[in-house]
C-alpha cells in the first residue's frame, strides 16, 4: 500500500497556470530538472487518436506506479479527437458552445482544445529527482517548447502572468500575439502528469467553442498558420532532443501509449 499522502507535499495539487507563472530566472532548469543518476526516460508515441478518459485513467496509474518505485519516467506523445477540458480555474461562461464532447481534466487552468494535429506530450516526472520545484518544472516545460519552436525558426516567448508560450502577431495588428501552446500540470506525491500541448495543424477554428485559458483579447495559432509545414513526426523528433537538452536523457521511442490506453 502506498503511503499516506504528505499534507505539506504537492499531494493532488494543480497548478493553476495564472498562478505560477516563472519568474525570470527562477531556476537553473537544465541542472535542477536533470535526475542525478541520469536514468532515462521512456518516450511514447501514440499512432492513433486515444480516447480522453483512457488516457486519463492511464496517466494516474502510471503516476502513482512512478511515485511508489514501481516504474520508470515517461513521457507520452499522442492525439485526441475534437474535445474540450475544463481545468480547475474553468468558468463557465468560457464555454461558448459545447460542440465538442466537455471533460473534466483535473489538471490547473481553464478551458482547452484538443484535437486532430495537435502535439500533446502527458509528462510523468518524478519531481523528488528533479528538485522538487513546481515553478521551476513549469518554467522547464516552457523551455522545452521554445526550444521546439526555434527549431523551426518561430519565436516563442514567456508572458507574465500567463503560463504557456506565445508568439507575437504584428500582422494583426500592434500588441497582439497568439498563443501556441498551452500548460497545465498535476502533482501527486511529487510525480507529475498531464503535461503540453503544441498545435502543430489543427483546426484553428475548433477553438471557438471556448474562451481559450480564459484570454478573450488574444487569439491561437499553429505552426502551420505561421506557414510551417510540418508533420507530427517531425515536430516528435524536434521534441525529444529539446526535451533532452532540459531534462536529460530519454530512452528509445517505442510507438505505443501507456499499456491501459490500449
Amino acid at each position: 500500500m502506498p503511503p499516506a499522502e504528505n499534507p505539506m507535499e504537492p499531494a493532488l495539487v494543480s497548478l493553476v497556470s495564472e498562478a505560477l507563472t516563472p519568474e525570470p530566472q527562477a531556476c537553473s532548469v537544465q541542472g535542477k530538472l536533470a535526475r542525478p543518476d541520469a536514468r532515462p526516460v521512456e518516450w511514447l508515441i501514440s499512432d492513433n487518436p486515444v480516447d480522453y478518459r483512457q488516457a486519463l485513467e492511464a496517466m494516474r496509474e502510471r503516476a502513482a506506479a512512478i511515485a511508489a518505485g514501481e516504474a520508470p519516467e515517461a513521457i507520452w506523445l499522442l492525439e485526441h479527437p475534437p474535445l474540450y477540458t475544463a481545468g480547475t480555474s474553468a468558468r463557465p461562461e468560457d464555454l461558448v458552445s459545447a460542440r465538442f464532447p466537455v471533460y473534466e481534466a483535473g489538471r490547473g487552468g481553464q478551458y482547452t482544445y484538443h484535437g486532430p494535429g495537435q502535439r500533446v506530450a502527458y509528462v510523468m516526472l518524478d519531481l523528488r529527482q528533479r528538485g522538487r520545484d513546481i515553478r521551476c518544472l513549469v518554467e522547464g516545460l516552457e523551455a522545452w517548447v521554445i526550444d521546439t519552436l526555434a527549431a523551426f525558426n518561430v519565436l516563442g516567448e514567456r508572458r507574465p502572468g500567463r503560463v504557456g508560450v506565445w508568439v507575437g502577431r504584428p500582422d494583426k495588428g500592434q500588441g497582439r500575439e497568439d498563443k501556441i501552446a498551452a500548460i497545465g500540470v498535476r502533482v501527486s506525491k511529487w510525480v507529475t502528469f498531464h503535461g503540453i500541448s503544441l498545435n502543430v495543424a489543427p483546426d484553428l477554428a475548433h477553438y471557438d467553442g471556448i474562451v481559450p485559458c480564459g484570454i478573450s483579447d488574444q487569439g491561437v495559432t499553429s505552426l502551420e498558420d505561421l506557414g510551417h509545414i510540418v508533420s507530427l513526426a517531425e515536430v516528435d523528433i524536434v521534441m525529444k532532443q529539446a526535451f533532452e537538452r532540459n531534462f536529460g536523457p530519454t530512452g528509445a521511442t517505442r510507438t505505443q501509449g501507456l499499456a491501459s490506453a490500449g
